[in-house]
């Protein structure tokens, strides 16, 4: 049986969808491309990290449905506060490939100028938040964010990201209560890739759904398949529309499977099942789609060619040009920290 063959399709009407998501064609379709040029740079950024050219990586494959499919559902006044994975969140929303790239070499053009490390990249231009290494913070610090909309009557609203393994943390629970107290605009966003780095999900929570743990603090909480870009988009534009009109917040639990290393300092065969990768090979969102795209004749095989072979060359061509930048000034480890940049202000 080959691959194809062991693949859960996608089983949607297209006249449904006409009724019932406006624009779902060209949505879909651009869609797919994000995800061909997210798998195209985990190919490309994992081989270079073990080459020893980027210090660290952490992939996304399997999770691309999530990162994109929310991303086309927000607007440009909305907010990301990110866990490890969403960097193509920022890609989709406008934010260049090429200073992300930047980013992952640390060069002297990453916003960040080296300070932080691979995979956490600063992208204000679209207010998108730096993520801390730290399990839950950015909850708490999204929740933060959305109090300030709110108490400023300023529109958007607040995405904040975080892994099933967040779920057990402090920052969740505190979050969550503070949302449901003050009524917020956020959305808490859970992707449970079922694996807290080496731990799985059934030993580290009891609940059988982590979208569950929402009803505790008062806010309606969904399971939604995570390898389904159509339903991440539909869910997460949804609930946006809900909560931009006063509802509240909500928690939405995406349910897909890690088909990497937790990232590049982790070794999965140590800890996963023999079966695991098959089993998640089956609801892999790439084919997925794609499969989708095909049948229903919105994407074409030399039109599928075509995007495999541009999102090749874009990776390539950012690469090219982050390992031809030169590294931060040493100088400028004092800029944007001290009102002077004189190494003599340090420890006054």
């Amino acid at each position: 049986m080959s691959p194809d063959d062991a693949l859960v399709p996608l089983t949607y009407d297209p006249t449904e969808l006409d009724r019932t998501l406006p624009g779902w064609r060209r949505t879909l379709v651009d869609g797919y491309r994000w995800m061909l040029l997210a798998r195209a740079l985990d190919r490309r950024m994992l081989g270079l990290q073990r080459q020893g050219r980027v210090g660290f990586y952490g992939p996304a494959t399997g999770q691309e449905a999530v990162s994109v499919g929310a991303a086309l559902a927000l607007t440009p006044d909305d907010w990301v506060f990110p866990g490890l994975r969403e960097q193509l969140i920022a890609l989709v929303r406008g934010h260049p490939l090429t200073t992300y790239v930047h980013h992952l070499f640390a060069t002297d053009l990453d916003p960040a100028r080296g300070r932080q490390m691979p995979c956490h990249p600063t992208a204000r231009d679209v207010r998108y938040v730096s993520m801390s290494s730290v399990i839950g913070t950015q909850i708490t610090q999204g929740v933060g964010c959305a109090y300030a909309l709110k108490v400023k009557h300023q529109p958007g609203a607040v995405l904040a990201f975080f892994g099933d393994g967040a779920t057990s943390a402090n920052d969740f629970h505190a979050g969550l209560n503070l949302a449901g107290v003050w009524r917020l605009p956020i959305l808490f966003c859970c992707t449970n890739n079922q694996w807290a780095i080496s731990q799985p999900v059934e030993r580290q929570t009891g609940v059988r759904e982590l979208a569950q743990k929402a009803a505790a603090y008062g806010l309606p909480g969904r399971r939604v398949d995570g390898t389904d870009l159509i339903a991440v988009y539909r869910e997460v534009r949804d609930a946006l529309a809900r909560i931009r009109s006063g509802a509240g917040p909500e928690m939405l639990e995406f349910l897909l499977y890690r088909m990497t290393p937790h990232s590049s300092s982790d070794d999965p065969t140590r800890y996963q099942a023999a079966d695991w990768m098959a089993r998640a090979s089956a609801r892999d969102p790439v084919p997925r789609v794609e499969r989708f795209l095909l049948t229903t004749g919105l994407v074409t095989e030399e039109a599928r060619d075509r995007f495999a072979e541009e999102v090749e060359r874009e990776v390539r061509s950012a690469v090219t040009e982050a390992e031809s930048a030169p590294a931060p000034d040493p100088a400028s480890l004092f800029s944007d920290v001290f009102a002077s940049a004189s190494p003599g202000s340090i420890g006054r």
